[in-house]
């Protein structure tokens, strides 16, 4: 075992007397087996049918941000003209990467931190970034849509707390526009519906900012505590239940989001042409690229958690072009719907569009769409399936965030944790929640933001820059393409094989340079971040990316033998237990 594994694999280099070690299957898989690669000591969860699969995948990728985040990126870029690199962005990176990871994850049945030891395992601890990446997303996810839940709650009542300013919370600059006509709206007036969700759901007016975050809101302690426990117990059993709680939870968006629109439906199609005829800025390639890699989600190893539960001849190039087709064109449909809410909002205000649609992120959920919701015919039904919607969404996004990390830390120790899921899913539940405490204070909205853009921002993109680069260049652009022939019966046209090897590396390159030149001022609301918060930031960020070159030299200086006897091992040894096994 010794001599096998890649740890010592500088044994067959340093020891030229000894004899050759076979080749260890977890570096070398020949094409054409139809198992999976290599030895499973423990038997195998797998999906209970292909429709919770392509549910879950899809759950995935559509989430909150196709709701909040699209259509604001898509007005400020252009409108209409942003789809045009957003359909580049995606044809040529996303769905490429996106395609490549359900293709390695069904290959090689395993999460994202021990697939490196199957691919080039000096990269391994890409799948221990990725995992710390999942967390911060927990953290701060969950607690998003626990704001949704206390909305969902109070909204059972005969009017809506968020539709006038006769409540405890409302001060002198709340104005209540709709059904009047003698309102003027001023730069100081604040609408029922923001101070509500401001000065009621977050008590942000307590907190000075994040050095004085407040106390926690014990409301939303409840609220988060239940969408914890929903989680725990539909992720405990494995896949089998997950995949039947996400057919549930998948319906409900389905069936009800069209109907959102007519929250604007009585005004002229005056929000979907400001939509459409917006300016173009400088930043759109960027910004097309952002949306598309952040909507599909290659690289938050998802995809490979869920795609190794799959029949090994499952065909994976279908569903990759079917669920980013969903995603995409999910994400119209909300521009759509969210702009024609916006149109009516100008129109009752009698302001510009731009003047309504300023705000990106929970904003648009928490503040424009109840307001518009509170001065339709049934506000009080209406709002309740809105946000059973953005419940539905959100625990379909966490579903696939969490089982990436139990699928990744399961496969790595098997020894320890097989048979014992249950008690590890709550253990790691536990500690989600526990680490949210700090986002659910009176200044926990300055924390998610402070989350929210260093936590799965940049070090994201630079994590699947080095997956890709990987996978392409020192696995092997023509050993990945067997791999999927082994699977699906044909090899990866050119196209695909061009895009895996320089061209989506080359946007994910773009991408993670333009980030790091171009950061502006983080602000929300009227709190201006000072700058020590900025570097707390970029310690997030990075605490993450780290493990990547941590791990590198970890495994450099544990493996016996030199740099110079590895770079003389030649390429034709690769996988024969030498010191290229490092590298694939």
């Amino acid at each position: 075992h010794t001599q096998t594994h890649p740890k010592c694999a500088f044994n067959a280099v340093s020891n030229r007397s000894l004899p050759r070690p076979s080749p260890p299957r977890s570096c070398h898989h020949p094409p054409g087996q139809d198992t999976a690669p290599g030895p499973q000591t423990h038997p195998r969860d797998k999906w209970s049918k292909k429709m919770d699969f392509l549910l879950s995948v899809v759950g995935f990728a559509v989430d909150l941000g196709n709701v909040w985040r699209f259509p604001y990126i898509c007005y400020q870029n252009g409108g209409g003209a942003f789809l045009i690199p957003y359909t580049l962005m995606a044809v040529f990176g996303g769905v490429p990467l996106f395609y490549m990871e359900l293709a390695l994850g069904q290959f090689h049945r395993m999460g994202a931190i021990p697939i490196w030891k199957r691919i080039c395992p000096i990269f391994k601890g890409t799948g221990f970034a990725i995992c710390i990446i999942g967390l911060y997303v927990s953290f701060y996810y969950n607690t998003i849509i626990a704001w949704a839940l206390y909305y969902l709650c109070s909204s059972f009542s005969g009017s809506l707390p968020w539709a006038s300013c006769d409540n405890p919370w409302n001060t002198p600059d709340c104005t209540n526009y709709f059904g009047r006509s003698n309102v003027t709206w001023t730069n100081f007036s604040r609408s029922p519906a923001e101070e509500f969700y401001t000065r009621k759901v977050l008590e942000i007016q307590k907190s000075g900012g994040l050095h004085d975050v407040g106390g926690i809101r014990w409301q939303l302690l409840l609220c988060l505590f239940l969408i914890f426990t929903i989680v725990y117990f539909s992720l405990w059993k494995g896949v089998k239940t997950s995949g039947k709680v996400r057919k549930r939870t998948q319906q409900h968006p389905c069936a009800q989001h069209p109907h959102h629109g007519q929250a604007g439906g009585t005004e002229p199609w005056r929000g979907p042409a400001a939509l459409l005829a917006a300016q173009t800025r400088t930043t759109v390639w960027v910004d097309a690229a952002a949306q598309i890699f952040f909507s599909l989600g290659p690289g938050f190893g998802v995809l490979l958690a869920l795609a190794s539960y799959n029949p090994f001849h499952n065909n994976c190039y279908r569903d990759a072009l079917l669920t980013s087709a969903v995603n995409c064109l999910t994400s119209f449909l909300s521009g759509f719907v969210i702009f024609t809410v916006l149109g009516y909002m100008a129109e009752m205000r009698d302001v510009e569009v731009e003047d309504v649609a300023r705000d990106k992120g929970p904003s648009l959920l928490f503040i424009t769409y109840p307001e518009a919701i509170a001065n339709m015919v049934g506000s009080t039904f209406f709002a309740i399936i809105f946000f059973l919607m953005m419940i539905t969404l959100g625990l379909d996004s966490t579903f696939g965030g969490l089982e990436a990390v139990i699928t990744a830390v399961m496969d790595e120790y098997p020894q320890v944790l097989a048979g014992r899921r249950e008690l590890f899913v709550l253990g790691l539940i536990t500690a989600c929640f526990l680490a949210a405490l700090p986002v659910l204070s009176q200044g926990g909205a300055y924390v998610v933001k402070l989350l929210e853009e260093f936590g799965a921002g940049c070090s994201i993109l630079a994590v699947v820059l080095l997956e890709t680069i990987a996978v392409s260049w020192f696995y092997g652009i023509q050993r990945f393409s067997q791999d999927v022939k082994a699977m699906l019966g044909f090899t990866p046209g050119v196209f695909w094989q061009v895009c895996w090897v320089a061209i989506s590396p080359a946007l994910l390159a773009f991408m993670v340079i333009s980030s790091l030149l171009d950061k502006p001022p983080l602000t929300l609301f009227d709190y201006q971040y000072p700058e020590w918060s900025i570097s707390v930031g970029y310690l997030i960020a990075a605490s993450s990316f780290i493990c990547i070159p941590f791990y590198m030299v970890y495994k450099l200086v544990w493996t016996p033998g030199s740099l110079k006897q590895v770079r003389a091992v030649p390429w034709p040894l690769q996988g024969l237990g030498t010191g290229r096994d490092l590298l694939g």
